[in-house]
This record gives C-alpha cells, sequence and structure tokens, in this order.
C-alpha cells in the first residue's frame, strides 16, 4: 500500500483552510493513523489525519461517531459555561460537504484546527498531571451522560468484551500454532483461574446494574490535551474508539497503565507494583470530573474497573504471544509474555490491596 505521503497533497486540497498551506510535517506518536501537522500562508494550524483502513474497517462509521460526540460536546460546554472552542474537537468537512475525503487505497482523510496552548505528554511527569486526566476524563463522562450511547457504532467490535477475549485465549492456547504454550503455562492457568471474573461487569451490565455509556475506551495520558500553563486538562482527544461500553473500563485503563512506575514490558516483575497513592489520586479527580453523575454501582465497580482491564490486555498479550506476535509491534521476542507478565502481577496486588481499594473508592463516593 502506499505511503500515506503520497496522498498528502490531494487530501489538503479537499479541504478549504481558508488560506493555502504553507508545511506540512509528520506529527505525534500514535501508531495506528498518520498525522501530520499543517500551517497554512496565515500561520493558522490544523492537524491531518489518515485513519487506519487496516485497523477501522468503516470509516465512515467511525466519523459518525466522531461527529456526533464531538458536536454535542460542544452544545454541552456551551450550555454549562465552558470552552466550546478549546474544549473538544471540532471536524471541517470537505468542499463536497463530506466528513473526510477518501484516498484511491481506502484512506480516509480528516482534519480540525490544532488547539493552541496545549501540550501532550507521554507519561505523567508528576502525580498532578495523571490526575489533571483523571478530572479531564471524569468531565468527559459528565458532558456526555445524556448522550444515547446505544446509537453509536462499535468500532471495534466486542473491544471490552472480556469474556470473549478470554475465549480467544483458550483456543490460542489449544491451537498453539508455534508451540509456545508450554513455554508459558503459568501465565495460562493464571488467566484460566480468574475466569470468574470476567463476567463480573458484563453480568452486572445484562442484569441492569451498570449502565451501558459513551465510553472512550482508550484512556492513556497521551490522549488529553494539557493546557501549557495551568496544566489543567483541556480537550480529550483520539476519539476513534468511544463506543458504547462501562466507565468502569475507562478508569480502569487509566489505572492500569499510570498507577505504577514501570513499563509495560519489564521484565523484573520485582519492580511491577500498583501505587496506591496515585490510584486514590485519580480516584478523586475521575469523580471529581465526573460531578455525581455516575450512579453508586458504577462507583462501587471502580475497582473492577481497574482489575477486570489490567486483566483483560494480559490476555490479549498473551493471545497474541501464543498467535506469532500478529496484533501487538514488538521490538524483541518474548516482548508479549513479558507484557503479559506485568499484567499479571499488576493483577496480583490489586487482589492483595483490594480491601484498601475499596476503602479509596469509598472515601470519595
Amino acid at each position: 500500500m502506499p505511503n500515506a505521503d503520497t496522498y498528502l497533497h490531494d487530501a489538503l486540497a479537499a479541504f478549504d483552510l481558508g488560506a493555502p498551506p504553507a508545511g506540512a510535517r509528520r506529527f505525534g506518536s500514535g501508531h495506528i493513523n498518520d498525522t501530520y501537522l499543517v500551517e497554512t500562508q496565515t500561520g493558522r494550524r490544523f492537524v491531518f489525519q489518515r485513519i487506519s483502513p487496516v485497523a477501522f474497517k468503516q470509516p465512515g462509521q467511525l466519523m459518525e461517531n466522531v461527529a456526533g460526540i464531538t458536536e454535542y460536546l460542544a452544545r454541552e460546554l456551551e450550555r454549562t459555561g465552558g470552552d466550546a472552542r478549546r474544549g473538544t474537537l471540532h471536524f471541517l468537512r470537505t468542499r463536497t460537504g463530506e466528513r473526510f475525503y477518501a484516498d484511491p487505497d481506502g484512506g480516509a482523510w480528516r482534519t480540525y484546527p490544532f488547539v493552541e496552548g496545549t501540550v501532550c505528554y507521554e507519561t505523567a511527569e508528576t502525580p498532578e498531571l495523571f490526575a489533571a486526566s483523571g478530572r479531564a476524563f471524569g468531565r468527559f463522562q459528565r458532558l456526555l451522560q445524556g448522550y444515547p450511547a446505544h446509537t453509536l457504532y462499535e468500532t471495534i467490535p466486542r473491544f471490552h468484551d472480556t469474556e470473549d477475549r478470554l475465549a480467544k485465549l483458550k483456543a490460542a492456547a489449544a491451537a498453539d500454532p508455534l508451540g509456545r504454550a508450554a513455554g508459558c503455562r503459568p501465565e495460562i492457568d493464571f488467566m484460566l483461574a480468574r475466569e470468574a471474573d470476567c463476567s463480573v461487569a458484563l453480568q452486572a451490565l445484562r442484569e441492569g446494574r451498570l449502565p451501558l455509556r459513551v465510553t472512550h475506551n482508550d484512556t492513556k495520558l497521551n490522549n488529553v490535551l494539557m493546557d501549557e500553563e495551568t496544566g489543567e486538562g483541556v480537550c480529550v482527544v483520539d476519539l476513534d474508539t468511544v463506543m458504547p461500553g462501562l466507565s468502569i473500563n475507562d478508569f480502569g485503563d487509566s489505572i492500569r497503565f499510570g498507577a505504577n512506575h514501570c513499563a509495560e514490558d519489564e521484565r523484573d516483575l520485582s519492580k511491577v507494583a500498583l501505587d496506591l497513592h496515585l490510584f486514590e489520586l485519580y480516584t478523586q479527580a475521575f469523580l471529581e470530573g465526573a460531578d455525581g453523575t455516575l450512579t453508586e454501582e458504577e462507583v462501587a465497580y471502580l475497582p473492577w474497573g481497574a482489575k477486570l482491564m489490567t486483566l483483560e490486555c494480559g490476555m490479549r498479550f498473551l493471545t497474541d504471544h501464543l498467535e506469532g506476535d500478529v496484533y501487538f509491534h514488538i521490538d524483541r521476542e518474548g516482548q508479549n509474555l513479558d507484557r503479559c507478565r506485568t499484567q499479571c502481577k499488576l493483577v496480583s496486588d490489586m487482589e492483595a490491596h483490594w480491601d484498601e481499594l475499596r476503602r479509596i473508592v469509598a472515601k470519595y463516593r
């Protein structure tokens, strides 16, 4: 497939930017979409993205989700006295009125004005920065509480279906195409021993105890634009995985990657541990941002969100290892297995501190 650069000129021409482009460069650290920062001759800046045709097969559905969410957020921010200009992305339509420009190889190009005065961080350099992301994602839940989640398309079907993730792991272990199962039997057994856990949140959803909400599903720190001066979250970005889901999953995914101090593929598992202080900071900030919009059951299930998102991610790494590292990019052999082991260690640490996690959540309920 041709490089995205091949189609950049045509994509730029498809949108009215108010002035001719003066330059474009690759931008950001994402591994899925191709992203460029474009500056016009008047100095105005835009972000151009080519949505990956490999990761997202239905760009029309994806952009319908994104447009619906961002337009709703703008209205809610205006209604509540927020900054509608900077508080959400504003996607331009093409000159012909479409939500994206389709290149000859199936890539969908979109653009939005760069949110000036913001910065994106890859890691939480301070606890305050981690807390700021929690407030931003909690506010995301609050602002979208009235959005009809059931109307959204599933851009990645069964993305956080933990039961299905376990079923896929079982199938990969049984097939064992590369003969790797014997070398990771402890990790496989770890997951199988927690089969009942995989149904906890989904069963609560089926029984109506947890509501279906609009969820981001990729609540990493680098998906929040931070104000350069205040350090507070301004705008939640990377909305491609916004789908119907559970609020506890968004909370839990943040805890999984942010409330520990180790690399995702750390080999020395003695270094891998849940930081209870960071868990408390994030919990307080997330609930502050949500501002009472979560139900009592949702708040009570927050520790389950942390455990299940960590368990699920470990299963995904392990499944990919068994299948030959076909989904997650690796830099060395066994990296996905190491990633799985860090998740297992985090799950074990959460289990060891379960009563403390529940007390922390109850403190800020």
